[in-house]
């Protein structure tokens, strides 16, 4: 009847009861870095106030993920959907053990990158935006770690894109720009291939909610193509991860940029790939990852051997560097190869470390920079002479990623290998021993050259070359400090790796059984 009034029921559609005020805590992270990211823009002209401010919105993230990461591994994962609407229908915030692990982790690196910046990053740097670029930098990253909806993955995906080659060029040197070319040309091709996965994905389930994605596909018929979906999201993150063989755009850019926008990227970016396979293969699409186990292992192989063998191969600390980061995520690759409990939670073990360790390892060889005057072996010598502390923080850091006792390299590579042996797959352990073996030769080559040697090449036998240049009195404390606090916390996972082993077997178990993900997402409705 015309003008009489109907009441509409929303419950059947959207949430009625306002957010509980501990749930806010879900978005906190991303809201924290743009509200960051404003303010560091707002003042990019006062150069020496944005350290201390990027500084502190940093060390209130990792505060965040702290007490985000805490709240999960107490009430399990937690849901929160914008504007209220009913998942799968609204945007969906799901954070587990996982994606918060790796969110802290993250927020630890950008940490100390705020605070390496005061050395490396200079004032006309600051005015072009390196902090409101590292502020949009980790709202993609954490963005990408805390969604629940695979087409927002890919939005944060391209937030870490855009503010990660903005960084990439910061100073406009032509080596720079060489390198962006390579970074930006091969990641647009992983980001349209994972677009268009994305959208074959919603053609097929009508959905890209994440949950609803892991109880959609099990209702497939065998028909359907979620093979070919799963393969191209292996391809697309793949590129993205740097794994074998299209791998080379790392080492061939990584060295380019400034050496803190180097250790960020490598402590993050890759490790965002290898997050989302893992999410994606092992959790969403379990099946389709255990037809594609062998080429995976392989896959594993290849990065693994490949990355360690270029390694061997430099004598430019930073290209060495990159060739490691690539090592190392053929062995996080091990993880979902084989897909089991164990062999997952080895992976992200060892995501952990690689972030803290390679993070490490760039900011170590920003300081030989600073008192040897290269990067290169051959212009590097008497290190050992000249800074004694330098040369046992790159060795207990060289030992770390070798995956030698009593680091936090060790217990993912026992837990890896045995894993890889449980599973019959003797020739995945045999590369991971394998592996570690080279990287202590390319790692020890650098000890012997740099620090051992008395000089640079060339030096008389005998002859002892102290370097003249030093790291600046007033900058001392921002160089060595980040540099102490990941040392600090490599020892600790070596010695007391316990914590940590809870955090990664509770997200393996999440990630081969996603039940408590679903009822977090569908109030225990499934």
């Amino acid at each position: 009847m015309a003008g009489e009034s109907h009441a509409v029921d929303l419950s059947h559609a959207m949430f009625t009861q306002p957010v509980a005020f501990a749930d806010w805590l879900v978005i906190a992270p991303v809201v924290t870095t743009i509200i960051g990211g404003a303010i560091c823009l707002m003042t990019r002209k006062q150069t020496t106030l944005q350290p201390w401010i990027g500084t502190f919105v940093m060390a209130l993230l990792v505060a965040i993920d702290a007490a985000l990461l805490a709240r999960v591994m107490t009430d399990g994962p937690v849901t929160m959907v914008m504007g209220n609407w009913l998942p799968p229908f609204g945007i969906a915030f799901t954070v587990d053990a996982f994606g918060a692990l790796m969110a802290l982790v993250g927020a630890v690196v950008a940490l100390t990158g705020s605070v390496y910046a005061l050395v490396d990053v200079r004032t006309l740097s600051r005015r072009y935006g390196f902090y409101p670029l590292l502020m949009l930098l980790m709202t993609g990253v954490s963005g990408a770690f805390l969604t629940g909806d695979i087409f927002n993955l890919y939005v944060w995906f391209e937030v870490t894109l855009i503010s990660s080659f903005g960084l990439l060029i910061l100073g406009s040197s032509r080596p720079q720009l060489d390198g962006a070319v390579k970074y930006a040309f091969l990641n647009l091709i992983a980001t349209t291939l994972f677009l268009v996965a994305v959208g074959y994905l919603y053609g097929v389930l009508g959905t890209l909610n994440m949950a609803d994605i892991v109880r959609t596909v099990r209702e497939l018929p065998d028909a359907a193509p979620i093979g070919t979906i799963a393969a191209l999201f292996l391809l697309a993150f793949a590129m993205k991860a740097a794994a074998f063989p299209i791998n080379f755009w790392l080492p061939a850019s990584y060295h380019t940029p400034r050496i803190v926008v180097g250790a960020v990227f490598a402590g993050l970016l890759t490790k965002v790939g290898v997050y989302s396979l893992i999410r994606i293969l092992v959790m969403l699409m379990p099946e389709n990852r255990a037809v594609m186990a062998d080429i995976i292992v392989w896959l594993a192989i290849g990065t693994m051997l490949s990355g360690v063998l270029g390694a061997l191969a430099q004598n430019d600390i930073r290209r060495m560097l990159g060739y490691l980061v690539v090592s190392g995520i053929g062995s996080m690759l091990v993880g979902l190869a084989l897909g089991t409990a164990d062999a997952v939670g080895g992976a992200l073990l060892y995501a952990v470390h690689s972030m803290l360790v390679m993070t490490a390892l760039y900011y170590v060889a920003g300081i030989m920079r600073r008192t040897g005057g290269a990067f290169d072996l051959a212009g590097l010598g008497g290190l050992y002479g000249a800074n004694p502390l330098l040369a046992g923080l790159f060795l207990v850091l060289g030992l770390a990623v070798s995956g030698l006792p009593p680091f936090s390299g060790f217990w993912p590579k026992v837990v890896l290998v045995e894993a890889s042996l449980k599973a019959g797959q003797g020739l995945l352990a045999a590369a991971i021993l394998l592996t570690g073996f080279l990287t202590t030769l390319a790692v020890g080559r650098v000890w012997l050259f740099a620090f051992w040697r008395g000089g640079p090449l060339g030096t008389p036998d005998g002859a002892e070359h102290l370097p003249t240049a030093r790291v600046p009195h007033e900058t001392r404390l921002a160089a060595y400090l980040p540099v102490f606090f990941l040392v600090a916390l490599i020892v600790w996972l070596g010695v007391w790796p316990e914590p940590v082993f809870a955090v990664a077997n509770q997200s393996a178990l999440g990630m081969v059984d996603p039940g408590a993900y679903l009822d977090s997402v569908f109030g225990g409705s499934e």
